[in-house]
């Protein structure tokens, strides 16, 4: 006999308790809610959203106090920051983009696929503000493995019968990739979207790269789902992705080259707590970034800034959208490197004003021998 309640839905909680439904919400367990009991009658606080109270029971507890694992708690926390974060935060500079002009032949688009490893290039017209698409390496292989189809029946009667039925020589690698139409298009989409949001719009329209516009209606990034993924899970590396070099390196004479991409914490590790730049970290999160804070514009290469305590910093490369390397030193350091490359080039002179000139005897000599 069905019970009275049977047309009310129901689910089923921890260790097989029943938790019902209504309108939608699932009414947790009383057991599991007695810390947020706790604290909101602590501190008078009001009853709050299933959100809030996750937040709560993640900032109040230990990995011990709750069935979450630590990999759990970390994911739970980047998924709920991911509804505050916006595209500008994660995407990939426009420095950083790997892209290939429309005329660009089939050939050195493979070369490029191969040193670049991506599997979906940004195509652009003149300049990457003028974007076509986007071409993915599984289509410009489709196309050519349609092109080096040979006809069965042909492919029989051959003495010598092409592999798999292909044959590569007839592709024609010299032709652009404007006229292969293989070119699919991407989203774009605003740096100030929240990242969900296009998370959500990748799935639906199973697109899954975004350029960023800016307000001028210029290319100001690049976003993937991998790097929207990344922001939950931590940092996603295949067969494909090398070993990167250490961002911060000790030199002989004391001082530090780094890939201004390095992160404060990473640089302040390396080179030790006398780094230390203060309030600045609050805004900032890479040496790049640090940079321009404090000379409130793009440093050029072979500038020196005054960093934190008796550090100086000076730009070795940069380009006009951002600062690539940098060496870090004292100003001892420094001066004791300039003091080197004086006495060097002193040394040099020397040497040079110590070779003898040719005279005018020789000259006679060698014109009298011919």
């Amino acid at each position: 006999m069905p019970d009275q309640d049977s047309d009310k839905p129901q689910t089923t909680g921890t260790e097989g308790q029943l938790v019902p439904v209504q309108q939608g919400e699932v009414l947790r367990p009383s057991s599991e809610l007695w810390l947020m009991r706790a604290l909101r009658t602590l501190f008078g606080w009001k009853p709050g959203s299933a959100r809030a109270d996750l937040q709560v029971v993640l900032d109040a507890t230990t990995p011990d106090e709750t069935s979450f694992s630590a990999i759990e708690r970390t994911m739970l926390r980047n998924i709920l920051g991911l509804h505050d974060r916006r595209i500008s935060e994660i995407m990939v500079p426009r420095g950083d983009i790997v892209a290939v002009k429309r005329d660009i032949s089939r050939g050195e688009l493979m070369s490029l696929f191969e040193s670049a490893a991506h599997s979906r290039l940004v195509v652009y017209n003149d300049t990457l503000d003028d974007p076509e698409g986007f071409v993915h390496i599984r289509d410009l292989l489709g196309f050519m493995t349609s092109k080096a189809k040979v006809d069965p029946a042909v492919n029989e009667k051959r003495k010598k019968p092409f592999p798999a039925g292909l044959d590569l020589k007839s592709v024609n690698l010299g032709v652009s990739l404007a006229d292969a139409d293989i070119m699919r298009k991407p989203l774009y989409v605003p740096p100030s979207m929240p990242a969900i949001d296009l998370l959500a719009q990748m799935q639906t329209t199973r697109v899954h790269i975004a350029l960023v516009i800016d307000e001028y209606g210029g290319t100001d990034g690049l976003v993937s789902i991998e790097d929207i993924v990344e922001q939950i899970v931590g940092e996603i590396d295949d067969e494909h992705d090398n070993d990167e070099a250490p961002s911060v390196e000790k030199q002989m004479d004391g001082s530090f080259i780094a890939d201004a991409r390095a992160s404060l914490e990473d640089v302040k590790a390396e080179i030790g707590e006398a780094f230390d730049i203060g309030e600045a970290k609050e805004a900032v999160d890479t040496l790049g970034g640090y940079l321009v804070t404090q000379v409130g514009r793009l440093p050029v290469r072979g500038e020196v800034i005054s960093g934190p305590g008796d550090f100086e910093i000076e730009v070795l490369d940069a380009d006009p959208r951002r600062v690539k390397r940098v060496r870090i030193g004292t100003h001892k350091e420094r001066s004791n490197l300039r003091h080197r490359e004086t006495r060097r080039r002193e040394a040099a002179a020397d040497a040079a004003n110590a070779q003898p000139a040719p005279t005018s005897g020789a000259s006679s000599d060698r014109a009298g021998s011919k």
